[in-house]
C-alpha cells in the first residue's frame, strides 16, 4: 500500500472491499459471537450445528443488512484515514507525502486508524451483535431471556403456523436495525450506542497495526522481483494472512467487548470493562478470553483475503479516470 492516492479513491475502494468482506465473512461472525457471549455452546462445531438447527441457514445470517448498509462509511473511514494518516506522516517525517512509508509509518498510520475507527465502528459492532444474539428463547449471559428475530422466526414456521412470540422478561424484540437503534437511544440514551467502546479501542488501536504492517510485510515478500504492484493472488495471501494474524491477537479483548455489547440493559451483568474481565474469569477461568479463537482465525483469512484484494483491484479501477 502506498501513499500516492487521492482521498476519494480510498474511500470507494474501501466501500468495495468492505462490502465484499462482509457477506464472505458475517455466518462466522455470528458463531463467533455466540461463542463469546456464552450462551453455553461446547466449540465451533456444536455452535454451528446448533444454529442451523434451531434458526435453518437464515440464523447466520442475522444482523448482516446492518454492516452492510453502514459498511460504505465505515471502511472508507478506515481506509480513507489511513490513506490520509500515511500522507500526513510522510510530509511531517519525509518533507513529502508521496515518501514510500516505511514499517514505522504503516504503524503509526494504523493506531491511529484504529483509534479514529471506534467513533462508527462501536454503534455498528453493538447493533450487529445486539441483533445477532436474537435466538429462540435461548438465555445468555446477562440473564434475560432474547427471542427470536421475526424473519428467522417466520423462515423456521410450519407453513400456516401462526406467528411465534416469545416473552423476555421485559425485553424487547429489535424489528431490525433502526429499531433496535431506537431502542437503544430510548433506554439507555446516546451513550448506550456506545457501550463496549473502550473494549473496542483496546482491541483495535493494537489490531489494526497487526492488520496493516503484516499485509504490507507479506506483500513486499510475496512481490515479484522488479514488479511495481504485488500480483492479485499475492494480495489475496497477503490480506488474508494478515487478517488472521489481527484477529488471533485482538481475541481476548473482542471477548470482553462482546460480552459487554451483547449485555443490554435489562438486569445488567457487567458494570465495565474491569469488571467484565474479572466475573469472566471467576466463572470461567482463563480460557473464556480466548473463546473464539478458532473462528477468528478461520474467519479472519478469507475476509481480510477478500477486502484487500477488492479494495486494491478497485482501487487500481478508480485511478483509471
Amino acid at each position: 500500500m502506498t501513499s500516492k492516492r487521492s482521498g476519494m479513491d480510498d474511500f470507494l475502494a474501501g466501500w468495495v472491499g468492505g462490502a465484499s468482506s462482509v457477506v464472505v465473512g458475517h455466518p462466522l461472525d455470528t458463531v463467533k459471537t455466540r461463542l463469546q457471549a456464552g450462551q453455553g455452546y461446547k466449540n465451533m462445531t456444536d455452535c454451528i450445528v446448533a444454529i442451523y438447527r434451531k434458526e435453518t441457514a437464515a440464523g447466520f445470517f442475522k444482523g448482516m443488512s446492518f454492516p452492510l448498509a453502514t459498511v460504505t462509511a465505515y471502511n472508507s473511514l478506515v481506509f480513507g484515514f489511513f490513506s490520509n494518516a500515511q500522507r500526513f506522516i510522510g510530509r511531517r517525517r519525509h518533507g513529502d507525502e508521496r515518501h514510500p512509508p516505511g514499517l514505522a509509518d504503516v504503524a503509526a498510520a494504523s493506531v491511529l486508524t484504529g483509534a479514529a475507527s471506534v467513533s462508527l465502528g462501536a454503534p455498528v459492532d453493538l447493533v450487529k451483535i445486539r441483533l445477532q444474539m436474537q435466538t429462540h428463547g435461548a438465555a445468555p449471559a446477562d440473564g434475560f431471556q432474547l427471542v427470536s428475530h421475526k424473519m428467522a422466526a417466520a423462515a423456521a414456521a410450519p407453513a400456516g403456523a401462526r406467528s411465534l412470540h416469545v416473552s423476555n422478561g421485559g425485553g424487547e424484540l429489535y424489528r431490525g436495525p433502526l429499531h433496535c437503534v431506537s431502542s437503544i437511544v430510548r433506554r439507555e440514551g446516546l451513550p448506550g450506542l456506545y457501550r463496549g467502546g473502550a473494549a473496542m479501542l483496546l482491541r483495535d488501536v493494537p489490531g489494526y497495526a497487526l492488520y496493516f504492517v503484516p499485509y504490507a510485510v507479506f506483500c513486499d515478500l510475496l512481490k515479484a522481483d522488479g514488479a511495481s504492484q504485488p500480483h492479485p493472488c499475492s494480495i489475496w495471501l497477503a490480506g488474508g494472512l494478515a487478517g488472521s494474524i489481527s484477529w488471533v491477537t485482538a481475541t481476548p479483548a473482542d471477548v470482553v467487548k462482546s460480552r459487554l455489547q451483547a449485555d443490554a440493559r435489562l438486569r445488567r451483568k457487567y458494570n465495565g470493562i474491569l469488571h467484565c474481565i474479572r466475573e469472566s474469569y471467576k466463572t470461567e477461568g482463563a480460557q473464556v478470553f480466548f473463546r473464539g479463537v478458532s473462528v477468528n482465525a478461520i474467519r479472519g483469512f478469507p475476509m481480510s483475503a477478500t477486502m484487500f484484494l477488492a479494495y486494491e483491484l478497485s482501487l487500481q479501477f478508480f485511478q483509471k479516470f
